[in-house]
């Protein structure tokens, strides 16, 4: 064996090992809550499923759109949904936030509806996503999630987690109320200066 081949096969695991090592680096300092979607900025994906309440009534994405909104992905088995859950109620009732409920992969629509009726019903529409379609569709990978659609329905921004006070006010309020700005409708003034 020649001495550059030698070299080269002694070498090889190490560049190995140091491009594993940087990767692996790098990851340490990244966000889980900040997945890319290739959605920002396209409209969101055409769906047909059935209201949460009302099986024989199906929706469309024609109730996306016309104001901007918010589409909440939750499930009766996520425990971050149930601590988000007064949060999304609290916009509701002192902002008139308006969101749109996909319940994702839920085995009983009983309990999913059960669920809202205990802990109040937050959603304007409540969409029921057995099997997963619709949210595979936005790229969820679990749940938690929220997306931000403006008026002409098109997705401005995403957000992994739960929505809290900090969330709103740093992340997904700015956003939302920027749409509402774009849309001539009025921003609370308690809220203003997220958009300033």
């Amino acid at each position: 064996m020649s001495v550059k081949t030698r070299t080269l096969v002694l070498l090889t695991p190490l560049v190995l090992f140091l491009l594993l090592a940087i990767f692996l680096f790098k990851g340490l300092f990244s966000d889980p809550t900040k997945l890319d979607s290739a959605l920002i900025g396209r409209e969101v994906p055409s769906f047909e499923l059935p209201d949460l309440y009302q099986p024989d009534v199906t929706h469309n994405q024609e109730i996306v759109g016309g104001r901007p909104m918010l589409i909440n992905v939750w499930a009766t088995w996520c425990p971050t949904c149930y601590a988000e859950h007064t949060f999304l109620n609290q916009l509701l009732a002192e902002e008139d936030v308006y969101i749109i409920g996909l319940n994702y992969k839920d085995d009983s629509r009983g309990a999913a509806v059960r669920w809202l009726q205990d802990l109040g019903d937050p959603y304007a529409i409540n969409l029921f996503d057995f099997t997963g379609l619709l949210a595979l569709d936005l790229g969820v990978y679990g749940a938690p999630e929220t997306f931000v659609v403006d008026a002409e329905g098109i997705i401005r921004y995403r957000h992994v987690g739960d929505l809290n006070e900090r969330v709103w006010r740093t992340e997904v309020g700015p956003v939302y109320y920027r749409a509402m700005q774009e849309s001539g409708l009025e921003i609370p003034e308690h809220r203003m200066e997220l958009v300033e």
